[in-house]
Protein backbone atom coordinates (compact mmCIF):
# COMPACT_ATOMS: atom_id res chain seq x y z
CA UNK A 1 0.00 0.00 0.00
CA UNK A 2 1.59 3.51 -0.80
CA UNK A 3 0.62 6.49 1.24
CA UNK A 4 1.49 9.61 0.46
CA UNK A 5 4.68 9.57 2.51
CA UNK A 6 5.93 13.62 2.90
CA UNK A 7 9.21 14.15 5.49
CA UNK A 8 7.87 16.73 8.34
CA UNK A 9 9.83 20.10 8.12
CA UNK A 10 11.28 20.32 11.31
CA UNK A 11 9.51 23.69 12.72
CA UNK A 12 10.98 26.11 15.27
CA UNK A 13 10.62 28.70 18.03
CA UNK A 14 11.03 31.58 17.75
CA UNK A 15 13.91 31.70 20.08
CA UNK A 16 15.27 28.54 18.68
CA UNK A 17 15.45 29.98 15.26
CA UNK A 18 16.80 33.26 16.90
CA UNK A 19 19.89 30.87 18.07
CA UNK A 20 20.10 29.14 15.22
CA UNK A 21 20.34 32.88 13.07
CA UNK A 22 23.62 33.56 15.69
CA UNK A 23 25.45 30.42 14.81
CA UNK A 24 24.78 31.34 11.04
CA UNK A 25 26.22 34.62 11.44
CA UNK A 26 28.66 34.37 13.78
CA UNK A 27 30.28 31.74 11.16
CA UNK A 28 31.05 34.15 8.84
CA UNK A 29 29.81 37.90 7.46
CA UNK A 30 26.04 37.46 6.11
CA UNK A 31 23.79 40.48 4.01
CA UNK A 32 19.95 40.75 5.25
CA UNK A 33 19.17 38.65 2.01
CA UNK A 34 21.18 35.41 3.03
CA UNK A 35 19.19 35.99 6.30
CA UNK A 36 15.69 36.41 5.22
CA UNK A 37 16.40 33.58 2.94
CA UNK A 38 17.08 31.39 5.72
CA UNK A 39 14.29 32.13 7.55
CA UNK A 40 12.10 31.71 4.89
CA UNK A 41 13.60 28.23 4.63
CA UNK A 42 12.91 28.03 8.15
CA UNK A 43 9.16 28.39 7.49
CA UNK A 44 8.98 31.31 10.05
CA UNK A 45 6.19 33.90 9.82
CA UNK A 46 6.84 37.32 8.55
CA UNK A 47 6.02 38.72 12.46
CA UNK A 48 9.14 36.21 13.39
CA UNK A 49 11.36 37.44 11.09
CA UNK A 50 11.18 40.84 11.74
CA UNK A 51 11.86 40.23 15.50
CA UNK A 52 14.57 37.99 14.89
CA UNK A 53 16.11 40.28 11.84
CA UNK A 54 15.85 43.01 14.51
CA UNK A 55 17.50 41.40 17.21
CA UNK A 56 20.19 40.18 14.70
CA UNK A 57 21.07 43.88 14.03
CA UNK A 58 20.98 45.14 17.47
CA UNK A 59 23.41 42.58 18.69
CA UNK A 60 25.34 43.28 16.01
CA UNK A 61 25.41 39.53 14.72
CA UNK A 62 23.74 41.59 11.02
CA UNK A 63 26.12 44.46 10.23
CA UNK A 64 25.71 45.43 5.93
CA UNK A 65 28.50 47.65 6.19
CA UNK A 66 30.95 45.05 7.64
CA UNK A 67 29.17 42.63 4.98
CA UNK A 68 30.46 44.15 2.14
CA UNK A 69 33.84 45.29 3.76
CA UNK A 70 34.49 41.50 4.22
CA UNK A 71 32.88 40.35 0.65
CA UNK A 72 35.01 42.95 -1.18
CA UNK A 73 38.44 42.51 0.83
CA UNK A 74 38.01 38.87 0.24
CA UNK A 75 36.96 39.03 -3.21
CA UNK A 76 39.55 41.18 -4.37
CA UNK A 77 42.53 39.27 -2.37
CA UNK A 78 41.18 35.75 -3.24
CA UNK A 79 39.36 35.71 -6.31
CA UNK A 80 41.29 38.19 -7.57
CA UNK A 81 38.00 40.49 -8.98
CA UNK A 82 38.39 43.96 -10.41
CA UNK A 83 36.20 46.31 -8.51
CA UNK A 84 33.11 46.27 -11.47
CA UNK A 85 32.41 42.48 -10.49
CA UNK A 86 32.77 43.20 -6.73
CA UNK A 87 29.94 46.43 -6.98
CA UNK A 88 27.83 44.21 -9.67
CA UNK A 89 28.02 41.00 -6.89
CA UNK A 90 27.32 43.74 -4.07
CA UNK A 91 23.89 45.26 -5.98
CA UNK A 92 22.85 41.51 -6.42
CA UNK A 93 22.81 41.12 -2.89
CA UNK A 94 20.74 44.50 -2.18
CA UNK A 95 23.56 46.11 -0.69
CA UNK A 96 23.57 50.30 -0.70
CA UNK A 97 25.31 52.71 -2.83
CA UNK A 98 27.23 53.99 0.49
CA UNK A 99 27.93 50.60 1.95
CA UNK A 100 29.39 49.39 -1.76
CA UNK A 101 31.38 52.77 -2.26
CA UNK A 102 33.11 52.24 1.32
CA UNK A 103 33.61 48.63 0.79
CA UNK A 104 35.71 49.46 -2.59
CA UNK A 105 37.63 51.86 0.05
CA UNK A 106 38.68 49.08 1.51
CA UNK A 107 41.14 48.02 -1.64
CA UNK A 108 43.77 50.12 -1.67
CA UNK A 109 45.21 51.92 -5.57
CA UNK A 110 48.27 50.31 -4.52
CA UNK A 111 46.96 46.53 -3.63
CA UNK A 112 44.60 47.00 -6.56
CA UNK A 113 46.56 48.01 -9.31
CA UNK A 114 48.97 45.34 -8.20
CA UNK A 115 46.84 42.51 -8.35
CA UNK A 116 45.24 43.66 -11.36
CA UNK A 117 48.99 43.46 -13.07
CA UNK A 118 49.84 40.20 -11.60
CA UNK A 119 46.20 38.76 -12.59
CA UNK A 120 47.02 40.09 -16.48
CA UNK A 121 50.34 38.40 -16.88
CA UNK A 122 49.68 35.76 -15.66
CA UNK A 123 46.91 34.99 -17.83
CA UNK A 124 48.61 36.29 -21.15
CA UNK A 125 51.83 33.79 -20.08
CA UNK A 126 49.24 31.38 -19.77
CA UNK A 127 47.73 32.11 -23.19
CA UNK A 128 49.69 29.95 -25.61
CA UNK A 129 49.47 28.58 -29.45
CA UNK A 130 46.69 30.90 -30.38
CA UNK A 131 46.62 32.96 -33.08
CA UNK A 132 47.08 36.72 -32.01
CA UNK A 133 43.96 38.05 -32.59
CA UNK A 134 42.20 35.12 -30.25
CA UNK A 135 44.97 35.06 -28.02
CA UNK A 136 43.81 39.37 -27.30
CA UNK A 137 39.87 38.31 -27.11
CA UNK A 138 40.67 35.74 -24.52
CA UNK A 139 42.89 38.15 -22.61
CA UNK A 140 40.52 41.04 -22.79
CA UNK A 141 37.86 38.32 -21.90
CA UNK A 142 39.14 37.15 -19.09
CA UNK A 143 39.99 40.48 -17.39
CA UNK A 144 36.71 42.07 -17.97
CA UNK A 145 35.24 38.92 -16.91
CA UNK A 146 36.87 39.74 -13.72
CA UNK A 147 35.39 43.13 -13.03
CA UNK A 148 38.35 44.93 -14.25
CA UNK A 149 37.87 48.03 -16.15
CA UNK A 150 38.27 48.49 -19.90
CA UNK A 151 40.46 50.78 -20.05
CA UNK A 152 42.98 48.91 -17.31
CA UNK A 153 42.66 46.12 -19.62
CA UNK A 154 43.70 47.55 -23.30
CA UNK A 155 46.20 49.31 -22.06
CA UNK A 156 47.69 46.67 -20.31
CA UNK A 157 46.99 44.56 -24.02
CA UNK A 158 48.88 46.68 -25.58
CA UNK A 159 51.87 46.86 -22.98
CA UNK A 160 51.98 43.49 -22.77
CA UNK A 161 52.00 43.19 -27.39
CA UNK A 162 55.15 45.91 -27.45
CA UNK A 163 56.82 43.10 -24.55
CA UNK A 164 56.22 40.64 -26.59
Amino acid sequence: MAENWSPKRKTYTVDEARLKLEGYCAYQERCHDEVLSKLRAMSMIPEAVDLIVTHLITHNFLNEERFAIAFARGKHRIKKWGKIRITNELKLRNISQRNIATALKEITPDEYYATFHDTAEKNWASITGVITQAKRKKFCDYLLRKGFESNLVYDKLKELEKSD
